[in-house]
């Protein structure tokens, strides 16, 4: 179960920091490591602060986006020291954030995302995210290092995942009953909003109007059958609009 907790680094700066996460995420059973447009990979940085776990680091898959990273999740946390103006679903305890992670990851893929060293994850990234999660620190000095960060929430998912009772095992959900990927959310949001755009509802591209439909539809979780029956419904609306010329 453990196999399906991703780590995603976006835009990593200093390669040390992407091997002492590696090393982060062994101690606490983590394997699966995803880097998105690293600044320098491979490096021997890396690879020395890595410390044992150089196996992830050699094994770390590279990728040109955020949203190729976590296509398959079925749920996505992004670790963000501030909270931004997306009204996304929002951990204030890290505790809570791995008891469901781990939940959703008895069936499915789930990431855990880590933004930049200087600035963190920009907002169409944690759009891309299903939830938020913050580290609590002492607020006249909450600067935590990434791959301390990492540590942190690993830690916490680790914690969580050998607190389960043994009794409490439960049968794997059909699959209509389970979350879906971000890449289905992303088809349907997509599907939205050019229904919306078709219908008159939006005259304009208007992200603000569209991220708070987004954050509404992550806070109430569909399930895959649910989300499928919202894309019927959009298809037969869709039908009945009218046909643009040209």
């Amino acid at each position: 179960m453990l196999a399906n907790i991703r780590i995603v680094l976006v835009q990593t700066y200093h390669p040390g920091n992407i091997g002492a996460s590696a090393r982060a995420m062994k101690t606490m059973g983590l394997t699966d490591l995803v880097l998105v447009n690293p600044r320098r990979f491979p490096d021997a940085e890396a690879t020395r602060l890595a410390a044992g776990a150089e196996d992830l680091v050699e094994g770390a898959r590279v990728v040109a986006s955020l949203a190729e990273a976590v296509a398959d999740c079925v749920q996505v946390v992004g670790a963000s020291a501030r909270l931004r103006s997306l009204p996304l679903p929002h951990f204030d305890e890290p505790d809570d954030m791995a008891r469901t992670l781990v939940e959703h990851a008895t069936a499915d893929p789930v990431a855990l995302v880590f933004g930049r060293e200087r600035f963190g994850l920009t907002n169409d990234e944690i759009r891309l995210c299903s939830h938020q999660v913050s580290i609590p620190a002492n607020p006249d000095y909450g600067i935590l290092n990434l791959s301390q960060a990492v540590q942190v929430l690993a830690y916490e998912v680790f914690r969580a995942w050998r607190r389960r009772p043994q009794s409490d095992h439960r049968p794997t959900l059909p699959a209509e009953q389970r979350q879906p990927t971000r890449e289905q959310l992303g088809h349907f949001h997509d599907h939205l909003g050019r229904v919306m755009q078709g219908s008159g509802f939006l005259t304009q591209p208007h992200a603000q109007t569209e991220a708070q439909l987004q954050a509404l539809f992550a806070r109430a979780q569909p399930s895959r059958k649910e989300l499928s029956l919202l894309r019927g419904l959009l298809a037969s609306l869709e039908q009945r609009l009218p046909k643009r010329e040209g």
